[in-house]
């Protein structure tokens, strides 16, 4: 393809077009991964994956934007830095085709309205105008192109080293599994070296670092031996995430599981149901994602999540929006009040709204706590003692969110 050089003017108006694209702003970020994500379910589903297509976006943008403060208007090599080739990897390793990489496209489009109003911007002059939307057009969807055929080059590399060995074996076994296939049971056992009768409890691990699989490994051998059991079934799901299952039970105690297993700062915790036999073991993982998914949608903070605990929330926050418009509705107020308010809140409805027993519970006077829920009635839209299902329930989402 032929690349004209672009007229002095126009070259320095890229320059400042790129410039601006350098230290885009943190609204316009947003934008690009809201419509990205929104493009793809699938992504958005996947907090890893979509924490990767984050880092991907902001890298896409500043390797344009850099290269052409650089040279103003001249072609733009393809990125082929670490982020987006996690991206390649996280598609092979999900078993995802490569129609996810039509997110790219929808972030092209929305890159490109947002250099067309830059551009308005800086000219009116309709002759520099019409070269800069040009140029910048040719660059962008070049630069894109490129990109993708690298990603493209790389999902068929990663696809051909994951077919092979013994890794790939165990991973296509629990995708039979999970799938519901009918593999024979023995079968299944001799090729995961584990056992499929009796209960399981699975478990998702994550980080949002694409280079934590030794760290990943270490903890699910921890999560094992707080379980007290000697085999386990561990599988590389990605370069950033693992999946678990113990024959047996993991103590739902958040505290002694994080005080036994002491995961490394940044990796989270989805623990699934408990529940029997390969039917069993499906359904505990798929709690599993179900819980990872709901601490991704919510932002929680919290480092370690049990089905059991989020089961209801899960449920109630599968819509953010209208999740959000409930416990706005039902808390007012009390929702910005004082942790100690609305732990006390909590701990009175927890031990069936006895106050003497919660006032024991958070060690406090009783009438300190009597003090605590008259207040909280001030707050509340309606009084704790008519609404006390759905306060409970509010509270529970404000406790995954870290609010």
């Amino acid at each position: 393809m032929s690349w004209p050089r672009p007229s002095p003017a126009v070259r320095e108006l890229i320059r400042q077009c790129a410039q601006i694209v350098v230290n885009a702003r943190a609204e316009w970020l947003d934008e690009l991964d809201a419509s990205v994500l929104a493009a793809s379910p699938t992504i958005a589903a996947d907090p890893e994956l979509a924490a990767a297509v984050s880092r991907s976006n902001r890298a896409n943008l500043f390797f344009w934007g850099t290269a052409n403060v650089r040279d103003p208007g001249a072609p733009v090599p393809p990125n082929t830095g670490p982020e987006p080739l996690t991206i390649a990897r996280e598609v092979v390793r999900r078993g995802l085709d490569a129609y996810s990489l039509d997110a790219y496209r929808v972030g092209e489009a929305v890159a490109w309205r947002r250099l067309m109003d830059i551009a308005f911007e800086l000219t009116s002059d309709p002759a520099e105008l019409h070269e800069l939307l040009e140029v910048c057009s040719r660059s962008i969807s070049s630069f894109i192109d490129a990109t993708l055929a690298g990603i493209a080059a790389q999902i068929d590399a990663e696809r051909d080293e994951l077919t092979r060995g013994t890794h790939a074996e165990r991973r296509e076994t629990v995708a039979l599994l999970l799938d519901g296939a009918p593999i024979p049971r023995r079968r299944a056992e001799d090729r995961l070296g584990y056992a499929l009768t009796g209960p399981h409890t699975a478990a998702v691990m994550w980080s949002d670092d694409s280079d934590a699989v030794a760290r990943l490994d270490r903890t699910a051998e921890a999560i094992a031996q707080a379980a007290g059991v000697a085999h386990h079934l561990s599988v590389l799901a990605s370069t950033a995430t693992r999946w678990l299952w113990v024959p047996g039970v993991i103590p739902a105690d958040g505290a002694a599981v994080l005080g036994a297993v002491h995961p490394p700062e940044g990796i989270r915790i989805a623990v699934g149901s408990t529940a029997a036999g390969p039917e069993g073991f499906r359904r505990s993982h798929f709690d599993a994602l179900t819980t990872q998914q709901m601490m991704a949608r919510l932002r929680s903070p919290q480092q370690l999540a049990f089905f059991a605990d989020i089961e209801l929330v899960a449920l109630v926050t599968a819509d953010t929006d209208r999740a959000a418009s409930f416990v706005d509705r039902v808390l007012g107020d009390f929702a910005t009040a004082e942790p100690d308010i609305q732990d006390s809140v909590r701990t009175f409805i927890a031990v069936q709204c006895n106050a003497s027993r919660a006032a024991a519970r958070l060690y406090t006077h009783r009438n300190t706590l009597l003090r605590r829920l008259a207040r909280a009635d001030e707050l509340l839209p309606r009084p704790l003692a008519d609404n006390v299902v759905d306060v409970a329930v509010a509270l529970d989402v404000l406790r995954w969110q870290g609010r």
